[in-house]
């Protein structure tokens, strides 16, 4: 699964579990759900990105894609767990002229929208399909369109 989560004050993080070890991501509680949230990614995630240029030489569109590692989803206060398999997944960032950014996200993706965002978080949303999220110079992600099945992670972990 890839992670997309707003960090910071509402800084854009992708979690891009496509590194040979396993991470360890937890939330405070009020920030991905209204429980803590601990996300434990598995090693072994194989990623390919590649950054498309302008006729000058600037970047103007990024593109991940591969499969991501079995990632394991736990409500801190509680234990309960679920566990979403190993994936595959496409995404798209387009580097808008402003400074703002437009990810396109296809396959198996978990979105983290905090309370700064559009819709306002905290919530926890698998996503299997395509999503189109934007992402303004502040950070502030403002979900656009979405096409596929919503699973709330939140409520199943509750």
């Amino acid at each position: 699964m890839r992670v997309t989560a707003a960090v910071a004050s509402t800084a854009a993080l992708a979690v891009f579990p496509g590194s040979a070890r396993a991470d360890v991501v937890t939330f405070d509680p009020g920030v991905a759900c209204s429980f803590g949230l601990q996300a434990d990614f598995g090693a072994g995630a194989h990623v390919v990105t590649r950054t498309f240029v302008d006729a000058n030489g600037n970047p103007v569109r990024l593109l991940g894609a591969g499969t991501n590692p079995q990632v394991r989803l736990t409500n801190a206060d509680t234990g309960k767990a679920i566990v979403l398999p190993a994936t595959g997944f496409t995404n798209t960032t387009v580097l808008n002229p402003d400074g703002s950014q437009t990810l396109t996200m296809t396959g198996h993706n978990v979105l983290i929208l905090f309370a700064t965002d559009v819709p306002a978080g905290p919530s926890t949303t698998l996503f299997v399909g395509r999503v189109v999220i934007h992402i303004d110079v502040n950070g502030k992600f403002t979900l656009v369109a979405t096409s596929g099945t919503a699973t709330d992670i939140c409520a199943a972990l509750s």
